[in-house]
């Protein structure tokens, strides 16, 4: 069973940066990364739907973005097992802040990133975090 855990959404003001984490725990016997694994970020701002906005594969380490964050976020992942464990955390810096950017943001584990930086087959979701961007 995979445990999807997102942390450090809080009020910002335009301009600012903030850093979102998202800590994916799995049990497992033995650790085998696949091919087809991705983990990334959505966000859904209140009367729009959920929009993919960055996506890494587990794997390569290869990322998408969406335009409208290309340039001003960066994901990454940090791998790691301890016994029968595993315990991956991938992160969101975020830069530049604007208030369009207010949304709650969601962190989910699938098969791939998708050419929108959305994630394909979309198994695993966090229950969110909220990003404020206001003066």
């Amino acid at each position: 069973q995979v445990h999807v855990v997102e942390s450090g959404g809080g009020l910002v003001q335009p301009g600012g940066s903030l850093r979102l984490s998202c800590a994916i725990t799995e049990t497992t016997i033995a650790r085998t990364i696949p091919e087809d694994s991705a983990m990334g970020w959505f966000r859904q701002a209140p009367g729009k739907e959920r929009e993919g906005i960055s996506c890494i594969e587990t794997l390569t380490g290869s990322s998408t973005y969406a335009d409208s964050v290309k340039g001003r976020f960066r994901i990454s992942r940090r791998l790691s097992i301890s016994g029968d464990l595993s315990n991956d955390t991938v992160t969101l810096d975020m830069a530049q802040l604007k208030p369009e950017d207010s949304a709650v943001y969601y962190c989910a584990t699938g098969k791939r990133c998708s050419a929108d930086a959305g994630i394909e087959l979309v198994d695993s979701w966090g229950h969110g975090t909220q990003v404020s961007v206001s003066s």
